[in-house]
C-alpha cells in the first residue's frame, strides 16, 4: 500500500494500529470519493480516509491528529450541500461508514441510542418496527446519517410539525478537538444541572469535535396520512392557502415547488402530471385524517381556495401508494436537478415575512439572472426556501459559480434585512462561510470562536468551516 505524501510513515502505523489495515483506505479512487459531500465547488485532496468501529478508536485518532498537528475532517452520508466534509487540504477523513449500529431501544422512554453512522432511513424503519415513528425526512434519507444530520442540524419536510434534528437528540457521546469522551445529558428529558452542552455540537458541522454516539428520542406513528397538490398562479397565493389550512387542520408538512421544479421531475419519467392544469406554482400539503370530520375540514378548506381564486387546481391521494406518488414530485427535484450543476442557496426568514421577501428576491434574481433557468422550492411552511439557478450548458463551472455569487450580495442583504438565516438547514461549510456575517453578528461569531478553542484549542477539527480563526 502506497503511503500519501502527506501523510508520515509514523502517523500511517499508528492510525493501522488503531483500526487494522482493513478500515484505511489511501488510493486515489477512495480518496476523491470518501473525501466530497455534494458540493461541486471544492476538489477534495484528502490523506487517508480512516473507518474507526468505537468511540474509543475515534479518540485515538483525535489524540493522533493532535500529537502529528493534522486536521480531521469527518464524513458522513457525504449528503451535504455546503461543503462542509470536503477534505480539500491533505485531512484524516474520518468516516463513520462502520459506526452504524443501533445499539440499545428503551421502550418507557420511547428512546433510542445509536452510533453515528445510522443511516436516517435505517433509524425510521427501525422505529416503524417497534411501532413508532422518527419524524426527521428528507430526501437524502437513503444516505445520509444520523451524525451528520446532527452536525447539521438537518430539517427536511416534516419541521412544521415536528421541528429540526435538535428537537430529537436527547443526548451525545462526542469525542472534542482535545481528545476527551463526553457523555452528555444521557438522554434524559429533565436535565437542570447547568449548561446543555449537546447543544453545542448539534449545528457545529464537526468544528467542536466529534459526535460519535446519540439518543434519538421517537414519535408516535402518525395515522391515515392525506396529501393535496395544489396549482397557485402566483408567490401571493402560497400563504393565503397555508394559513387557511392551518386555521382548520394540523398540517405534517406544507411544500411548494415551481413549474420548472415539476417539469424537471417529469422529465426523468418516473411520475406523472398531478392535473391537467399547469400552473406556476404547486402546493403539496400533509394531514392526519383519520377521522372523518378533519376530512371534512380539509375538503371545505380546498373549495374555500378555489373561490378565493388561489387555488387554480388541485388533487388529493386516495391510496397509500398516491401519497407515495405526490411526495415524488417534491422529493425528486434535488436528484432531477443535479446534472445541472445548481447553484442552491437555502435561505429563512419569519413565517410573518416570506411574503414579502420572496418578492423582494424574485425581483433580484429577475434582474440578475434574465437568462438562467430558476428552480424555486422549499419548505415554505417553515419560512425555509431552496433557490436553485441552474448552470446554461454554455458556461462552464467555474464562470457560472462566478456569476452566481456576484448576486449573493443582494440575495443576502436582503435575508438581513428581514433578519433572517442564510443557511436554514444545509449548514455553513465553506460554501456559505464568506456570508455568515450576514446572519450572525460580530460579536456572536467571536464567543463562536472562543467555543471551539476551549473544545478545539490546536485548531484541527474540521478547519475552515464555518469561520477562519
Amino acid at each position: 500500500m502506497n503511503v500519501p505524501v502527506a501523510l508520515t510513515p509514523e502517523l500511517f502505523n499508528q492510525l493501522t494500529a488503531v483500526v487494522g489495515e482493513g478500515r484505511i483506505k489511501v488510493d486515489a479512487d477512495s480518496l476523491q470519493n470518501w473525501g466530497r459531500d455534494h458540493t461541486k465547488h471544492f476538489d477534495p485532496n484528502p490523506s487517508i480516509i480512516i473507518f474507526p468501529s468505537s468511540t474509543e478508536q475515534v479518540q485515538q485518532i483525535v489524540k493522533l491528529a493532535n500529537q502529528f498537528n493534522i486536521a480531521i475532517t469527518p464524513s458522513g452520508g457525504r449528503t451535504g450541500l455546503s461543503a462542509g466534509a470536503v477534505a480539500a487540504n491533505g485531512e484524516i477523513v474520518v468516516s463513520m461508514d462502520k459506526m452504524n449500529q443501533i445499539l440499545e431501544f428503551f421502550p418507557a422512554d420511547r428512546m433510542v441510542r445509536v452510533q453515528a453512522g445510522v443511516v436516517t432511513e435505517q433509524l425510521q424503519n427501525y422505529a416503524s418496527d417497534q411501532g413508532v415513528y422518527y419524524p426527521v425526512d428528507f430526501a437524502s434519507s437513503g444516505s445520509s446519517q444520523i451524525g451528520g444530520n446532527i452536525g447539521t442540524n438537518a430539517g427536511g419536510i416534516k419541521v412544521i410539525k415536528y421541528g429540526m434534528t435538535r428537537n430529537w437528540v436527547l443526548g451525545l457521546t462526542v469525542v472534542t478537538g482535545k481528545g476527551d469522551i463526553l457523555h452528555l445529558n444521557k438522554g434524559m428529558i429533565k436535565n437542570a444541572t447547568g449548561y446543555a452542552l449537546q447543544h453545542l455540537f448539534i449545528g457545529s458541522e464537526g468544528t467542536l469535535g466529534l459526535v460519535t454516539e446519540a439518543e434519538i428520542k421517537f414519535e408516535r406513528q402518525p395515522h391515515d396520512l392525506q396529501v393535496f397538490v395544489l396549482g397557485v398562479s402566483n408567490f401571493d397565493a402560497l400563504m393565503p392557502v397555508l394559513n387557511a389550512f392551518q386555521s382548520k387542520i394540523d398540517l405534517t408538512a406544507f411544500e411548494f415547488f415551481s413549474e420548472l421544479a415539476m417539469q424537471k421531475v417529469l422529465d426523468h419519467g418516473h411520475v406523472q402530471r398531478p392535473f391537467d392544469t399547469a400552473c406556476p406554482f404547486y402546493i403539496l400539503l400533509e394531514f392526519e385524517a383519520p377521522f372523518e370530520p378533519i376530512m371534512d375540514a380539509a375538503m371545505e378548506t380546498f373549495e374555500h381556495c378555489m373561490e378565493k381564486g388561489w387555488v387554480l387546481d388541485g388533487v388529493m391521494s386516495q391510496s397509500l401508494e398516491q401519497v407515495q406518488s405526490l411526495w415524488r414530485l417534491r422529493e425528486d427535484i434535488s436528484e432531477s436537478i443535479a446534472p445541472f450543476i445548481p447553484y442552491k442557496n437555502d435561505i429563512s426568514v419569519l413565517i410573518t415575512h416570506v411574503p414579502a421577501f420572496i418578492k423582494e428576491i424574485d425581483t433580484i434574481v429577475a434582474e440578475n439572472y434574465p437568462d438562467f433557468d430558476i428552480c424555486w422550492y422549499g419548505h415554505i411552511g417553515d419560512g425555509n426556501l431552496h433557490l436553485n439557478i441552474l448552470k446554461p450548458a454554455e458556461l462552464n463551472k467555474d464562470e457560472f459559480f462566478a456569476k452566481c455569487q456576484v448576486v449573493n450580495k443582494y440575495v443576502f442583504e436582503t435575508v438581513k434585512k428581514y433578519d433572517g438565516s442564510i443557511s436554514a438547514e444545509h449548514g455553513v461549510g465553506m460554501t456559505k462561510k464568506p456570508y455568515l456575517d450576514y446572519t450572525r453578528s460580530e460579536e456572536e461569531i467571536g464567543y463562536m470562536k472562543a467555543l471551539k478553542q476551549v473544545f478545539d484549542p490546536n485548531g484541527i477539527m474540521n478547519p475552515g468551516k464555518l469561520f477562519d480563526l
